[in-house]
């Protein structure tokens, strides 16, 4: 016995002077920890000052049962329940009284009082009796978090994006918000420390934080508000018309590069369109006939062919390697101009110019592809570009074949995104510079300019001045000169250029075979101001394909939109005219969605994308009953309606 406890005695004595200050951490460690306090982060705005995506605080009222001492208790726990029931709504007093006397008796330090609340609550409830206290004396605990919001709903939403980390740690950053999430909007986080006390649950120790989060900088945008919304319902009504399985338009200002509108929209398994995916940067396809501007200006660089030759179209088709090449046109178009063959987009014409130019030699014709610098992607910071697609003979499986050089000639076989082809057209437009599209102008801090950016050029010169000057004047025939594929899009009173595009997709599978239809130019033609691209993926074959029908009418539409009330052509400075009901809408969405969080707005008049996009930030199940053109027409919740959880709105639009 007496040696067991000596043995005791030592054992007491090692643990209490040789790892005493160990075991004190371990204990401290799993009682009391560190919590990150999320900095909120910084605002994306328009590049007219417009706010695109916000953090809005959030808080979480709980209470301490057992903090409170027995005289402030009784004391101030029945203003408490009748300031509580008032708040609440329909809420008894004497029931909340006795749920926290109940919380009292079961040593309950972690009662939930309100969840989710604004700023504006957490003041109010913060000045309620024994809440007023403090943390010591009244049991006041307060956890506050952020929550994400975009005032202009879906409207540019994927583009705008986010960063969403999972349970299991996994990080998703698309858009301008997850590219620069890091170095610019996230900010630093805090350090507040709480103490477990039973069942999971850990309460903060004191009122205020350890460390204090420093919040994210600002982000300003290139996007305009007012280009935006046009470009995003000229798509949405040209899908909707054709029924199309997906579509993007973007919007550039020629000389920077800025983007000032791109918009992404996708059909969901009910039929109704919203910014799935980014399709306009990150889905590369094959082009179809706006290749051929590319293919021409390398045969006009390499002084193979003019654009005054002839070329015989041969009754519209023609064979290599038992495939055939055929225009749209059934005969063809017989012996026409080089020119007068890209104004018609005749497969055929351009196909037999390249194929006489480059036969011998396809390399040459790759090499001068890529002196213009269309095999490298845009280096653009928002993830998801893929490298575009060049078949080239000197690589093994590289996608080179006897037919190769003939496919790419209109468009097969090649590979970009919307965005890198109008990086091209748009270099065109600026008499042979490429510039990198661009999406922020400058990151703020408060009023101080923390970083702003600048033009960058791609590449000095994609070709010479005379090629371009030939370029140029194919686009603008194609619009302007009568029976060119884009001549229904001409009008006396405003100058486009451009070029259409019908692309077969899925056609090795005549089942599945669909079509992308596309229209890439810049207006005003003779001084260009902004380029523009519009790809529309599987519209209905019964109602149209072709991409004058359907991607030519957005691109009319945005570019007449955005020069309204512009009389004189020549007056580019005029372009930047601001539309006043798109600003009276886009005021009317923002003003709504600070206004009702839990409350039901009238949505009466608001595009149902809006609509849908504000109720499902205030954590509403939505179900839209679509049968007209996009616009709320009626709601099954009355207005002025008080929302439950979990609560079903249905929205009819006629």
């Amino acid at each position: 016995m007496f040696v067991f406890a000596a043995a005791v005695v030592f054992k007491l004595l090692t643990i209490q002077f040789v790892h005493g200050e160990k075991y004190k951490a371990l204990a401290t460690k799993r009682v009391v920890k560190n919590v990150v306090i999320p900095a909120n982060r910084g605002n994306v705005y328009s590049v007219n000052g417009n706010l695109l995506a916000t953090s809005i605080p959030k808080y979480d009222i709980r209470f301490d049962a057992l903090t409170p001492s027995v005289r402030a208790f009784e004391k101030h726990i029945k203003p408490l329940c009748d300031s509580l029931a008032k708040y609440k709504g329909n809420s008894n007093s004497a029931q909340i009284e006795k749920r926290l006397r109940r919380a009292r008796a079961n040593r309950n330090r972690y009662y939930l009082l309100a969840r989710n609340i604004g700023y504006g609550d957490y003041v109010r409830l913060r000045k309620f009796p024994l809440l007023e206290l403090g943390a010591f004396k009244g049991g006041l605990i307060v956890e506050q978090t952020t929550k994400r919001e975009h005032p202009m709903g879906g409207i540019a939403e994927r583009t705008i994006g986010y960063e969403r980390i999972d349970d299991k740690g996994n990080v998703t950053r698309p858009g301008i918000d997850g590219a620069f999430g890091i170095k610019y909007l996230r900010g630093v986080d805090g350090q507040r420390k709480k103490q477990k006390i039973g069942n999971g649950q850990w309460k903060p120790l004191t009122d205020a934080n350890e460390i204090e989060p420093q919040d994210g900088y600002d982000v300003y945008t290139t996007i305009d508000v007012n280009i935006q919304d046009i470009a995003h319902h000229a798509l949405l009504e040209q899908l909707e018309k054709y029924k199309a399985d997906h579509g993007s338009v973007v919007v550039m200002e020629t000389k920077t590069g800025e983007i000032r509108a791109i918009s992404n929209l996708g059909r969901n398994k009910n039929g109704h369109y919203y910014e799935r995916l980014n399709y306009a940067i990150g889905e590369s396809h094959e082009s179809g006939s706006t290749f051929k501007l590319m293919a021409l200006a390398a045969a006009f660089e390499d002084r193979v062919i003019d654009t005054s030759d002839v070329v015989d179209t041969e009754n519209g088709i023609l064979t290599f390697y038992g495939k055939k090449v055929r225009d749209s046109k059934r005969g063809g178009y017989g012996k026409v101009t080089v020119s007068r063959a890209f104004e018609v987009s005749s497969n055929t014409g351009i196909v037999k110019v390249i194929d006489q130019g480059y036969s011998k030699h396809p390399e040459k014709f790759v090499d001068r592809l890529y002196e213009m610098g269309l095999n490298r992607n845009l280096d653009l910071p928002l993830i998801g570009e893929p490298d575009p697609v060049i078949p080239d003979p000197r690589v093994k499986n590289n996608r080179w074949s006897g037919i190769a050089l003939q496919w790419m000639a209109y468009g097969y076989g090649v590979s970009f995104t919307p965005l890198q082809t109008l990086a091209f057209y748009n270099a065109v437009a600026n008499d042979g510079v490429m510039v990198k599209p661009r999406f922020l102008k400058e990151v703020k801090e408060f009023d101080r300019v923390v970083e702003s950016f600048d033009r960058e050029v791609i590449n000095e010169r994609i070709c010479s001045e005379e090629t371009v000057g030939k370029l140029q004047a194919l686009l603008k025939n194609v619009v302007e000169k009568e029976h060119g594929t884009g001549h229904r899009l001409y009008s006396e009173n405003f100058s486009m250029a451009g070029k259409t595009g019908t692309c077969q997709k899925n056609y090795s599978d005549k089942s599945k075979l669909a079509y992308i239809s596309s229209f890439a130019g810049y207006f005003p033609a003779d001084n260009p101001k902004y380029s523009c691209i519009v790809v529309v993926h599987e519209p209905d074959k019964s109602v149209g394909y072709y991409g004058a029908d359907v991607s030519g009418p957005v691109f009319k539409k945005v570019a007449q939109k955005i020069f309204t009330a512009t009389p004189i052509t020549d007056e580019v400075e005029t372009l930047s005219v601001k539309s006043v009901a798109v600003e009276k809408d886009y005021e009317h969405f923002y003003e709504t969605a600070q206004t009702y969080k839990t409350i039901m707005p009238n949505l009466i008049g608001m595009p149902v994308m809006d609509a849908v996009v504000l109720l499902e930030n205030m954590q509403v199940d939505v179900r839209v009953e679509l049968e007209g053109n996009g616009v709320v027409e009626g709601q099954s919740i009355a207005k002025n309606t008080k929302l439950k959880q979990n609560q079903t709105v249905i929205l009819k639009a006629s």
